[in-house]
């Protein structure tokens, strides 16, 4: 019934409906929540079968895409590292390449910046451990400060009121940039990385001269290398690394209330926020472009079709990321089928075989790229009023999105085929 609605309605981004997607679901239910995606593209769906044994029967989706056990326990939101940029910190020795309007300042600890002309794997992996370890440290302490000083000034008594007094708390964190720090590494480690340099020599806005010699700023890539979204495992272990070495830093530090740390790879729209403060990558991606959402593959990296950048993002394991590892896929209609029985098979099979293999989370959405085009220039039509898209975690109107998230929506990939 609450499905029906999005019939008897027309789509809607509000509220969030999530579908616990399981093996044992009836076919004809499946079928359904197909066909309202593919009518609607307002439903995401998460994996009950892997979600069941940790949170129990009784649980609910918050926070996009989070599972929590209903009225038992709360969650210290913490947004998301920018694993991405730590990645060039590693590379130039601690100093930022995009700080503000004073780019060379150490933000970073300071370590000897990579010098070489081309990146060696081992010297930038032991680097950047330098750096992660760093940024967890800084991440974990700047969140106790901010719910420490929450709870003081602003204590959610109402809330708190509705859930258990032995309430569970978890400590979330997240990552942004994660499929491009694994096509970088995998460039890195495959293929082979010419740094580009240049000295900085600006003056502040205290009017203090920043001196940053050699700073690197952009990369070309000599050759190929796998990528996070073509089914490779070379990429793919990458990606798995990361995770685990991520919430393993997190992990080791105290953290609020004894809280129990999570980490979620979800960016919702901030993709392109992130991105704009972010420099060029080891892996083609320009300065300041968007990020890819969520654990999405680098955009342009899913070449090989739908179904193999699913097989990717399913490796990605959930153990380690329970704060959810949110995917997004926009498929064109052609590629599912030419009527629409066809397509609801073909998306159910889609969908039975990417959550068999433990993936967590998929979004869906169904339909072209010149739609996107269409609604953006025309935002007056009748027809677009309720035109929702699910972007990360979530599902928004369209035209309520800015002219930079919709560009970035509309230069995801579409997949054309399966």
């Amino acid at each position: 019934r609450f499905l029906h609605t999005l019939e008897n309605m027309g789509p809607s981004p509000e509220p969030n409906i999530t579908v616990l997607y399981s093996k044992r679901l009836p076919k004809n239910f499946r079928d359904y929540a197909a066909k309202i995606s593919i009518d609607t593209s307002s439903i995401q769906y998460e994996n009950d079968d892997i979600m069941r044994p940790i949170w129990g029967d009784d649980y609910s989706i918050c926070c996009c895409v989070s599972a929590t056990q209903t009225g038992k326990e709360m969650q210290f939101f913490g947004a998301r590292a920018n694993l991405a940029k730590a990645l060039l910190y590693a590379i130039n020795g601690g100093k930022d390449e995009e700080a503000g309007l004073t780019p060379g300042v150490q933000v970073g600890p300071e370590i000897a910046p990579i010098t070489s002309e081309y990146l060696d794997y081992k010297e930038v992996m032991h680097k950047y451990d330098i750096m992660l370890e760093w940024l967890a440290g800084l991440y974990v302490n700047t969140l106790n400060a901010i719910h420490y000083m929450h709870d003081k000034y602003y204590y959610e008594a109402a809330e708190l009121a509705l859930i258990d007094t032995d309430v569970r708390r978890t400590f979330a964190t997240g990552i942004a940039g994660f499929s491009h720090v694994v096509d970088s590494l995998s460039a890195i480690k495959y293929a082979k990385v010419k740094v580009l340099r240049r000295d900085i020599d600006v003056t502040d806005k205290k009017g203090k001269r920043v001196f940053a010699p050699n700073m690197a700023y952009d990369f070309q890539i000599e050759g190929d290398f796998p990528r996070y979204g073509q089914d490779d495992d070379r990429a793919d272990e990458i990606a798995k690394w990361l995770l685990k070495t991520f919430i393993g830093k997190i992990k080791k530090h105290h953290t609020y209330r004894n809280a129990e740390p999570t980490t979620s790879i979800l960016t919702i729209t901030s993709n392109v926020v992130y991105g704009k403060a972010t420099g060029a990558l080891p892996n083609g991606r320009k300065a300041h472009e968007p990020f890819s959402p969520g654990a999405n593959p680098s955009y342009g990296a899913e070449t090989k079709g739908l179904v193999k950048s699913l097989n990717s993002v399913a490796k990605v394991p959930y153990e380690y990321s329970l704060d959810g590892i949110s995917n997004t896929q926009t498929i064109n209609p052609d590629a599912l089928g030419h009527d629409e029985a066809e397509r609801v098979n073909n998306l159910v099979n889609v969908m039975d075989g990417y959550f068999a293999k433990g993936a967590h989370h998929l979004n869906v959405n169904v339909f072209g790229v010149e739609k996107l085009k269409d609604c953006q220039a025309h935002p007056e039509k009748p027809e677009y009023a309720n035109f929702t898209v699910r972007v990360s975690g979530y599902a928004v109107r369209f035209i309520n999105l800015t002219k930079e998230q919709q560009d970035d929506v509309i230069a995801r990939t579409c997949h054309a085929s399966l």
